[in-house]
């Protein structure tokens, strides 16, 4: 393709993704929508009157723009392949926001209201977060080992990618195991279906026969019952984003609570997204990391004020799309399917018709592909660093079903004390390594990095700057305040003058820590 030819909008490969991305996307969706249903007991009226056409509005911008992004990399590079990022609600946010943020105003007020307007004001100061991140982001990703940068978020895609979608699989086999074998001939295997159909619409097929052909003989492997259907139809009707400005404002009355989350979890996106630009520039695609910080902040601003209480990102699982077939339609394509979604009410349809196990394997297969992206476009002698990486995202991990098991329970880690660690859990241990782990994995695998290279000085600066994200509660603290982790800040700083001292007697190797500056070859059409 020359300078001059007009990149193609549209490629085979874009159904592939379109549908493996899209159901990603539809996933979210209904989770997001049972939690403001469900446990925010949000007024129907608000959730599909406001909050999900607001959503709607700020994915296709976020989508139609990094569509557009990936159109001027390919007219500029003249390359056929580029894949354009993917992008949509924050899965790790949706969480915080609902249950951190907004489940306690609602209770505390009485109001769902009340926690509707708390989030969107948590929103508004991550948007500028984002905005005001995006100019230093691209200095810390110079200075960032790879091995670092993937390292962390193989963490994240082993943990709260992987592990839901695998434990639902296996919770139900006959949908699940039958969907993944599916996608797993396909999209590893290299299996061609016939017609060229996409392998994330057979898989989704596969399990709605197995579940609604279940019912016919009285076993019900889905879930799913014609009683659902019916009551599902009655959430039709079209609604489109209508201002929020009052109520956005009348969140700062909340401004102490929301700013303790709000903070932090800004500077995990600034990382999670200097992530998967990092991601994306290993399998080819070099997009520039403040546009795409910026771009978060600015869609996410736009979503806010508009009624949406959930922030944008960018997505783990760019070189998953693209290994697919994914190119530049896929992702605009997904944008007006999420307008149809949320202005018409048709969520609820798609959640009675389509058993959710179905669609679990494809959020696997991301997983997996990502997990195995940092070991593979990473020097050999870093996988221990990468390893380490990964230790305080399983500790999160861990930390989060242990209080979600103790909830169940009526109770918690606190009520329980001391019979945690009589029986060999190390919970205390779990909220020290797991609390700012995004952070704290990129931290733990630099430093690793730059020692395994003999470059102790770096280290030691990391060292450094791992005390100070400490100290403030941003890494190994779930609070931010002022003498957070000491014991953890004292830690770091002798790990620093140990680094120091040991760099005088150590002669630096001869290769160089790429830190995201590695070259990348083509890759094959």
């Amino acid at each position: 393709m020359t300078a001059l030819t007009k990149p193609k909008i549209w490629t085979p490969g874009d159904y592939n993704a379109f549908f493996g991305f899209g159901t990603n996307i539809l996933v979210n969706m209904l989770v997001l929508t049972g939690l403001l249903r469900f446990v925010l007991k949000m007024p129907d009226d608000i959730v599909f009157g406001r909050i999900l056409p607001a959503m709607g509005l700020m994915m296709c911008l976020s989508t139609g723009y990094y569509a557009w992004l990936a159109y001027k990399l390919a007219q500029k590079t003249g390359r056929t392949d580029v894949c354009a990022l993917p992008s949509g609600i924050s899965v790790p946010h949706m969480f915080v926001v609902t249950f951190v943020i907004m489940l306690p105003i609602s209770i505390s007020t009485g109001d769902p209201i009340k926690g509707w307007e708390a989030g969107l004001t948590w929103v508004f100061v991550q948007s500028f977060v984002l905005m005001v991140g995006g100019f230093v982001a691209p200095y810390i990703r110079k200075i960032t080992p790879r091995a670092a940068l993937l390292g962390t978020l193989a963490g994240v895609s082993v943990t709260f990618i992987s592990m839901k979608p695998a434990l639902e699989m296996f919770m139900n086999p006959v949908i699940g195991l039958a969907c993944f074998s599916v996608i797993l001939m396909a999209w590893f295997g290299g299996l061609k279906y016939p017609r060229g159909i996409p392998a994330g619409l057979i898989a989704i097929a596969v399990g709605m026969l197995i579940a609604w052909g279940s019912n016919l003989f009285g076993f019900n492997f889905g879930g799913l019952s014609g009683e659902g259907v019916v009551g599902a139809l009655s959430s039709f009707g079209f609604s489109i984003p209508i201002p929020a400005f009052d109520h956005v404002f009348s969140g700062f009355d909340f401004l102490g609570i929301i700013l303790v989350t709000a903070i932090p979890f800004g500077i995990y996106d600034l990382v999670e997204a200097m992530d998967n630009v990092e991601s994306a520039e290993v399998a080819g695609d070099a997009y520039p990391t403040t546009r795409v910080l910026t771009a978060d902040g600015v869609v996410s601003l736009i979503g806010c004020l508009m009624g949406n209480p959930f922030i944008n990102a960018v997505y783990i699982g760019h070189p998953g799309w693209k290994a697919m077939g994914g190119r530049i339609g896929y992702s605009a394509a997904v944008g007006l399917m999420v307008i149809v979604l949320s202005w018409f009410g048709i969520i609820a349809l798609l959640l009675a018709l389509v058993p959710v196990v179905a669609i679990s394997p494809i959020l696997l297969y991301i997983g997996m592909l990502i997990g195995s992206q940092a070991f593979q476009e990473t020097p050999r002698s870093h996988a221990p660093a990468i390893v380490l990486a990964l230790t305080p995202h399983l500790a999160d991990w861990a930390k989060v079903q242990i209080d979600g098991a103790l909830a169940a329970a009526g109770t918690s880690a606190a009520a329980v004390g001391d019979k945690l660690g009589m029986n060999g859990v190390l919970y205390h241990g779990l909220e020290v390594l797991g609390g700012g782990a995004i952070l704290g994995g990129l931290m733990l695998g630099a430093i690793a990095v730059f020692i395994i290279e003999r470059q102790f000085m770096k280290a030691s600066f990391f060292a450094i700057a791992a005390a100070a994200l400490s100290f403030f509660g941003f890494m190994h603290s779930h609070h931010i305040g002022i003498g957070q982790s000491s014991t953890i800040v004292v830690g770091y700083l002798l790990v620093a003058a140990a680094l120091a001292l040991s760099a005088r007697r150590v002669v630096p190797s001869a290769s160089e820590v790429g830190g995201g500056h590695h070259a990348v070859p083509e890759p094959a059409e």
